[in-house]
C-alpha cells in the first residue's frame, strides 16, 4: 500500500512566505501607479483650471477700454502727450448704477489682489428677438436681457482661497478654488524724457487709468493630491521675489502641488472719432 506524503511545515511557510513576498511587491506597485496617476490627474486639473480662470478674466479685460486713434499723428505737436488720445467710453445716460463713467470702466475699485472692469453695455438687433438685445454678459452670465443696466461689469477678489466674481448688483459667486495668490500688475504707458515709456506698476502707483493699456495677471493654484516633496521644493511667487516651500506650509496647500500662471491682456482696441466718446 503506498503511503501520501504533504508537504512539511518548512516548505509550508517558504511556501506562504513566497506569497506574502508577492502580494506586497503588487501592493507596492499599485500604491505606485496609483500615486502617480493621482498626481498627474491633478497637475492636469490645475493646468484646467488655472486656464480657465485666465479665460473668465481675459474676456472681460479686453473689452474694458478703448482707444481712440489719432488719423493724423503727424500733426501732432512735438510736446504733446502721446496718451492724449487715450480714452474709454462714457457715452451714456442713466440712473445712479447703470451710469457709465471713466473711472467705472478700470481701476475704480482695482486693487494688486482685486480687479473691477466694466465696458458699455450695447444693445444690438438679433434674428431671436424682434427687439434690440444685449449680448454681452460678465463673469458671471449677468445682466439678464430684460436689466436696463448701462455697463457690463465684473468684479474679481480673491476670498477664502477662492476667485470669486461679482457684477451688476450680484454677489460674489466662485469662479475656481484652491487659489493661493492673485495679482494684478497694471501696464502704464506715458511720455518719459526719452519719449514713450511701458512700465510695469501698482494699482496705488497708477495716477491716471487713461494710461493703462494691459494688466498682467498672476494666480497661483494648487492640487489637492498629497505628493512626497523632498526638502526644499520651493516655486517663486507672483511678486517674482518670495520663494515659497510648499514642504513647510500648512493646512490643505502642505505638500500640495503649485501651479503659477502669468498672462498679459492688452485692453480692447477701438477706432474712435471723438476723444469724449
Amino acid at each position: 500500500m503506498a503511503w501520501q506524503r504533504g508537504v512539511t511545515l518548512v516548505e509550508l511557510m517558504v511556501g506562504i512566505a513566497i506569497g506574502l513576498l508577492v502580494v506586497a511587491v503588487a501592493m507596492v506597485a499599485l500604491m505606485a501607479s496609483r500615486g502617480i496617476s493621482g498626481t498627474v490627474s491633478d497637475a492636469s486639473q490645475l493646468q484646467q483650471q488655472g486656464a480657465y480662470a485666465m479665460r473668465v478674466i481675459g474676456n472681460q479685460l479686453r473689452q474694458a477700454g478703448s482707444l481712440y486713434l489719432n488719423p493724423d499723428p503727424a500733426s501732432a505737436g512735438t510736446g504733446a502727450d502721446p496718451m492724449s488720445p487715450v480714452a474709454f467710453e462714457t457715452n451714456t445716460t442713466g440712473t445712479e448704477g447703470n451710469n457709465f463713467n471713466q473711472e467705472d470702466t478700470l481701476g475704480k475699485v482695482s486693487t494688486d489682489s482685486s480687479l473691477a472692469t466694466a465696458f458699455r453695455r450695447y444693445k444690438d438687433r438679433v434674428f431671436i428677438n424682434t427687439d434690440e438685445i444685449a449680448l454681452s454678459r460678465n463673469c458671471i452670465g449677468l445682466p439678464k436681457d430684460a436689466s436696463e443696466d448701462r455697463k457690463t461689469e465684473s468684479n474679481f477678489t480673491l476670498e477664502d482661497a477662492q476667485l470669486k466674481c461679482s457684477g451688476n448688483g450680484s454677489t460674489a459667486q466662485p469662479v475656481i478654488g484652491n487659489v493661493a495668490e492673485l495679482q494684478f500688475v497694471y501696464i502704464e504707458q506715458s511720455l518719459g524724457a526719452n519719449g514713450s515709456e511701458i512700465q510695469y506698476k501698482k494699482a496705488a502707483d497708477v495716477k491716471n487709468w487713461r494710461q493703462v493699456q494691459g494688466i498682467q495677471v498672476c494666480l497661483v493654484v494648487y492640487g489637492t493630491e498629497p505628493v512626497d516633496m523632498p526638502d526644499g521644493s520651493k516655486y517663486m511667487g507672483c511678486d517674482g521675489e518670495t520663494e515659497v516651500d510648499m514642504t513647510t506650509l500648512t493646512g490643505p496647500r502642505k505638500n500640495r502641488l503649485h501651479l503659477l500662471l502669468r498672462n498679459t491682456f492688452q485692453l480692447r482696441s477701438q477706432a474712435l472719432l471723438e476723444p469724449s466718446i
